[in-house]
């Protein structure tokens, strides 16, 4: 891997006239920056541990203050330790200000830098007040180089101004369920009204990986984008994209308040886990633990197919008179490889009257394991039931009247 990394380097530097070495200062940009009079280059050294510890139960120990392990499929959380301590965040921030700006922007629009965006501290993608940028190239900026000022601007694109755009990712945080989480900014800066935790930002995350757009630039290495002299070539500073098996994501984050955090993402034979570790004495080795954790120690099963006929449910005054009920989507649960044991619950109308429509939720299918609730779906009508005419319906009351005046007696 560390060779790998050296080639990059020197092929960039070969093909580069002039390289000026610097380093910024911001504490949330602590990796080593490169630049060129009319390029600038960014990229990352860093050699990575992936070996860790585990308790005597198999549970795997971390340093981080807070941290997950989420199925991304089935959102079933494998690991947590403090999962809902509301926390700094710091540049784990940009995974709500990208998912937002995708869902509410135009990847194609241009804008105009504004003073504001162009001066704002911290790590930074160096925008130059009055450049244009299209849209997608600034997401391209945060996620990948954890741009503050990127940031910025794509909230004046998107919103107007930044304080606007804040109010949007606090309500779509409070639609996805991320009921600990309070923004007060775009990228993660120092604020004491700025918090999130660990299970939150996987299950936003979660969210934003459906995001394709999303799912690709998290999973990006290098990628360039204009420059106002010329170009920058941006490296991704997540290192596991680079070290790790099947990581394709998401976001670093670095604050002297937040520590050091990684939201990360790995997809191996067709399973995709989420993990977050906050203020981490190794952010990198530690994800690495709670990937490995999650991948060797949980398997998937599919526990309903759309389609399958689970049962039959009564109708009452139906041409027909029982319908098909079958589940309304594949639904998958993670288990853990030595307690596979999962029990299913169904929950139907008591009673159903004709008509009845194809589609019509009749009942509810709950997956428990070891009593707990993991999964669940809604229960549906297969087919249309339509309701017997009326003259049928009135003779069959008069012959239920007849027979219970004149009950049937054995001779």
């Amino acid at each position: 891997m560390k060779n790998l990394q050296r080639k990059l380097s020197l092929c960039l530097g070969f093909l580069c006239v002039l390289v000026l070495l610097f380093t910024s200062g911001a504490a949330a940009a602590q990796e080593q920056r490169v630049g060129v009079s009319a390029d600038v280059i960014f990229f990352y050294e860093e050699a990575l541990a992936a070996t860790g510890s585990f308790d005597s139960s198999g549970t795997p120990s971390v340093s981080a203050a807070a941290a997950i392990v989420m199925d991304a499929e089935t959102g079933q959380v494998l690991y947590a330790k403090n999962p809902h301590q509301p926390r700094p965040i710091a540049s784990t921030t940009k995974i709500m200000t990208a998912l937002v700006a995708l869902e509410c922007g135009n990847l194609k629009a241009s804008t105009t830098i504004s003073e504001r965006a162009a001066g704002i501290e911290g790590s930074s993608i160096y925008l130059k007040a009055g450049e244009k940028l299209t849209l997608e190239e600034l997401i391209y900026g945060a996620l990948m180089h954890s741009g503050n000022d990127a940031c910025v601007a794509i909230a004046e694109q998107v919103a107007g101004s930044e304080r606007n755009f804040v109010n949007l990712m606090n309500f779509r945080a409070r639609q996805l369920g991320a009921r600990n989480t309070t923004f007060a900014n775009t990228n993660g800066l120092p604020d004491e009204r700025h918090l999130s935790t660990a299970y939150d930002l996987a299950l936003i995350t979660r969210y934003a990986l459906k995001e394709p757009v999303f799912r690709s630039i998290v999973a990006t290495k290098t990628h360039v984008i204009p420059g106002p002299r010329g170009k920058r070539y941006l490296s991704n500073t997540n290192k596991l994209l680079w070290s790790y098996q099947g990581a394709d994501g998401v976001k670093t984050g670095t604050t002297n308040a937040a520590g050091k955090c990684l939201v990360s993402s790995a997809t191996r034979e067709g399973r995709s886990l989420i993990a977050v570790v906050l203020h981490s004495d190794d952010r990198y080795a530690e994800s690495i633990r709670l990937l490995n954790y999650g991948f060797n120690n949980y398997t998937q099963e599919r526990v309903a197919s759309q389609g399958e006929v689970f049962t039959h449910l009564e109708v009452k005054d139906g041409v027909k008179e029982k319908v098909p009920v079958t589940a309304a989507k594949d639904l998958w649960v993670t288990v853990p490889l030595n307690q596979r044991v999962i029990e299913k619950s169904m929950m139907l109308e008591q009673e159903l009257t004709a008509p009845v429509k194809k589609g019509q939720v009749v009942g509810k299918l709950q997956v428990l394991q070891q009593g707990e609730l993991v999964a669940e779906t809604n229960l549906l009508a297969r087919t249309d039931i339509e309701r017997l005419p009326e003259h049928t319906l009135q003779w069959k009351r008069f012959v239920g009247l007849v027979k219970s005046i004149f009950p049937k007696t054995d001779e």
